[in-house]
């Protein structure tokens, strides 16, 4: 594992912004661009990728002490960081605002563009109940089947 990968799974698992860790880094004198912070999350055969090296790793897992537990003067309680990441966070669209998926037709004639449906089709009707065997309410989708292989049973 790279320091590249150690660096994404941090970001994600902590759910951090690239401004965010350019802050973190602060913490530790440590300046860094977000177009360079960037270069270090792209895949690696990209033309713009660059290795983290032991450096920067180092510097970002020292501000993130930082960062989560505080100071010796000012210490924090890493909870109570990580759920305020966690509310900085935009809510996504509620399923309700999104358009609902509307199923294909499943009669032919009504699919077709260049003809109307016919009133008899299975579209005019109400659709029946499925009726099922007697028994546990399962549609049997194999037959018992009688093996014939020579052998006389008595």
């Amino acid at each position: 594992m790279t320091n590249n990968d150690i660096l994404k799974k941090l970001r994600v698992a902590l759910m951090l912004r690239d401004d965010q860790i350019v802050e973190i880094l602060e913490l530790v004198d440590f300046r860094i661009s977000k177009s360079e912070l960037g270069a270090f999350f792209r895949a690696e055969d990209h033309p713009n990728y660059m290795e983290c090296g032991d450096q920067l790793l180092r510097n970002f897992l020292n501000g993130l002490v930082i960062h989560l537990r505080g100071t010796k003067e000012n210490p924090k309680n890493p909870t109570d960081v990580l759920a305020k990441h966690k509310a900085e966070i935009p809510k996504k669209e509620n399923a309700k605002d999104r358009p609902e998926f509307k199923a294909v037709p499943k009669d032919s004639e009504r699919g077709r563009g260049d003809q109307s449906p016919s009133k008899s089709g299975s579209a005019a009707k109400k659709p029946k109940k499925k009726e099922f065997p007697k028994g546990n309410g399962k549609i049997a989708v194999v037959e018992k089947v009688v093996y014939k292989n020579g052998k006389n049973k008595k």
